[in-house]
C-alpha cells in the first residue's frame, strides 16, 4: 500500500522530526478531519508499505533524516513557482530550494522526483510572460534532474477567495496560451508537462493529462508492479486520476501561509495547532484522547510479486 503525506500539509518541512520519530517507532496516526475521533492507525512497516509520497515546497529540514527511508518505495514531487514573499512568505528562497531538489533527485532517482510548478494565476505583476520566463529559468536549472512537471490553474474555492480574495481565475484563453508554450518549454529540457485536474484540452500540444500522482508513477518510481484494490483506487476528485489516499497529514497545519493555498483554512487556527504538536505523539497534532477511536487500517503491499513489467525494461 502507499502512505500520502503531502496532500493536507508539508510534513519534510515542518514536521522532519516528527515523521522521523514516526518512522523509528514504525506506526503513525491520523485523525479522519471530518470526524476527528475517528483515528486510523497505520504500520509503517516496509513489508506492508510499498511507497511513500511526498509533496513539498522545502523538502531540505528532511534530508539528515532521509536514511530512515531507506528500503522505502518513494515518490517526491517539490513545488517550485515564480511566485514571491507577497504570495508564498514561508517559502525559502528558490534557488535553495533548486538546490535542494538537484540533491533529492541524485538521492532518490530522477524517476522518484517531480516538479511542481502550481497553481498558476496571473495579475498585473505576475503575468503571462513573466510566469513564462520564469519556467524557463527553472525549467533550464532542472534539467536532467526530473523528466516531469506539474502545471495547474488557480481554482478559486471558498477559502481561496478569503484568503487571497484579489486572486483571479485565468482565462480560457490564457490557459491554452500558457499550457502550449510550457509544454514547448519543458520538451526542450526534457520534460513532460503533466496538468494536475485540468481536463485533456493540452493533450493536442504533447502533454501527459493522466495524471500526477498515479499509480503507473509510484510503479515507475519504484521499480515494481502494483495490483491496487479496486475499491482503493478511486479518483481523489473530478477530473483527477491521482492516488493521494492514506494521507497522514492534517489540515490547517501549513506554515508556508501561501494567499492560495488550499488546505488552511484560517492563519490562526495553523499556530495554535502548530503550538500543539508534539514531536512524540504518533498524531502531527496533538495527542491521543480518552474519547478517541483507534481502528487498525487494513494494509498490505500491493507489489505483483508474480509480474514485474519493469524486469524487461
Amino acid at each position: 500500500m502507499i502512505i500520502n503525506t503531502g496532500q493536507r500539509t508539508d510534513i519534510p518541512a515542518f514536521y522532519p522530526e516528527w515523521f522521523a520519530n514516526r518512522l523509528r517507532e514504525g506506526f503513525v496516526m491520523v485523525r479522519n478531519p471530518y470526524n476527528p475521533l475517528q483515528v486510523s492507525r497505520y504500520r509503517l512497516d516496509r513489508e506492508v508499505v510499498d511507497a511513500i509520497g511526498f509533496c513539498s515546497k522545502n523538502p531540505g529540514p528532511f534530508f539528515k533524516y532521509m536514511d530512515l527511508l531507506d528500503g522505502y518505495g518513494q515518490f517526491w514531487y517539490v513545488t517550485i513557482t515564480g511566485y514571491g514573499k507577497d504570495i508564498e512568505p514561508g517559502v525559502p528562497d528558490k534557488e535553495k530550494v533548486m538546490e535542494d531538489f538537484k540533491w533529492l533527485s541524485k538521492r532518490v532517482g530522477i524517476n522518484s522526483v517531480g516538479w511542481r510548478y502550481d497553481p498558476i494565476f496571473v495579475d498585473e505583476k505576475y503575468t503571462v510572460d513573466y510566469h513564462l520566463q520564469r519556467f524557463q529559468e527553472m525549467a533550464a536549472n532542472l534539467e536532467g534532474y526530473t523528466n516531469r512537471v506539474v502545471i495547474s490553474f488557480i481554482d478559486i474555492y471558498e477559502k481561496v477567495k478569503r484568503n487571497f480574495p484579489e486572486a483571479k481565475g485565468v482565462t480560457a484563453e490564457e490557459k491554452v496560451y500558457l499550457g502550449q508554450k510550457m509544454v514547448e518549454i519543458a520538451a526542450a529540457h526534457d520534460m513532460v508537462v503533466k496538468p494536475c485536474a485540468e481536463g485533456d484540452f493540452l493533450a493536442k500540444y504533447g502533454a501527459d493529462c493522466g495524471g500526477c500522482m498515479t499509480i503507473a508513477d509510484y510503479e515507475k518510481a519504484i521499480g515494481k508492479s502494483l495490483v491496487v484494490p479496486k475499491s482503493k483506487n478511486k479518483p481523489a476528485r473530478e477530473n483527477c486520476s491521482c492516488y493521494i489516499t492514506a494521507d497522514i497529514g492534517a489540515y490547517d497545519t501549513c506554515a508556508h501561509f501561501c494567499k492560495y493555498c488550499y488546505a488552511n483554512n484560517d492563519i490562526n487556527q495553523v499556530r495554535i495547532n502548530r503550538g500543539l504538536h508534539d514531536v512524540n505523539s504518533p498524531l502531527l497534532i496533538g495527542n491521543i484522547g480518552p474519547d478517541d477511536i483507534v481502528t487498525e487500517a487494513e494494509q498490505c503491499s500491493w507489489v505483483d510479486n508474480q509480474m514485474n513489467i519493469f524486469q524487461f525494461i
